[in-house]
């Protein structure tokens, strides 16, 4: 038996890496998928098509989740699809940008930083909300970023992770009166193209042996993470940030 039929799910930045494993997680397990992608329209087509080769049902909807048009025109797309109750929002879309110590950073960059991770959820989360019902959950991807700051020429992106995980705590108090629960993910080395662009080859091996489990995670790990936190196993839990991180890590 599936854990989310019929139910309605929307996946900001969908397309690639732990949010193309999400997408199809989601749908494996009977939502009604919508898969948000900033540019690439080819990975959202070839994620699609993994979604509807496994028998699942989605669509795609192109958006900067920063420009809150854009995040109202992702939610008039679900609606026109499936109807107006959205029962799952799992707000992938975040990134680092780019290394930079603190002399070499300007406040445009670190506002940007925070614009990508923060204010996207934020914007997502508050138009989201009023479509939901009583045992409706949002899933958010912090980092173990958040927890310890980061590595090398990651403030910005830890910091903003870190309000990632303050956010939800917040959004699980605002919301937990109506039925519906807020938790995050906060993965650590996973395999994924993020780190094939920021981690050295050798920073990502002595990460993974330093691992009581000895090696990287896989985007599907944090897949099947999230698709208990969306569906009703998870009733009672709601302002968590759940680590993802082979034990590098214990909070």
């Amino acid at each position: 038996m599936t854990k989310l039929k019929d139910k309605v799910a929307i996946v900001t930045g969908g397309s690639r890496d732990i949010g193309r494993a999400v997408s199809v997680k989601l749908a494996a397990e009977g939502a009604k998928v919508v898969v948000n992608y900033h540019s690439n329209k080819e990975q959202a087509d070839e994620t699609l098509a993994e979604i509807e080769a496994a028998g699942g049902t989605a669509i795609s909807v192109k958006g900067d989740m920063t420009k809150a048009d854009d995040v109202a025109a992702l939610v008039a797309a679900s609606q026109a699809a499936y109807g107006d109750q959205i029962d799952v929002l799992v707000n992938v879309v975040g990134g680092m940008v780019e290394r930079k110590g603190l002399a070499d950073m300007d406040a445009e960059f670190f506002e940007w930083v925070m614009r990508l991770n923060v204010t996207s959820c934020f914007l997502a989360t508050q138009a989201v909300v009023p479509h939901m019902k009583e045992g409706a959950s949002i899933i958010n991807f912090a980092s173990l970023a958040g927890r310890d700051g980061g590595g090398p020429g990651a403030a910005a992106y830890a910091t903003s992770k870190g309000a990632v995980m303050t956010f939800t705590r917040a959004m699980a108090k605002d919301l937990g009166p109506k039925g519906i629960r807020c938790n995050s993910l906060c993965p650590g080395m996973i395999a994924t193209s993020f780190h094939d662009t920021f981690t050295a080859d050798a920073v990502r091996e002595n990460v993974a042996n330093s691992t009581p489990l000895r090696r990287q995670g896989r985007a599907e790990e944090t897949a099947d993470a999230t698709a208990y936190l969306a569906s009703d196993e998870s009733s009672f839990i709601t302002g968590t940030n759940i680590d993802i991180n082979g034990g590098l890590f214990f909070s």
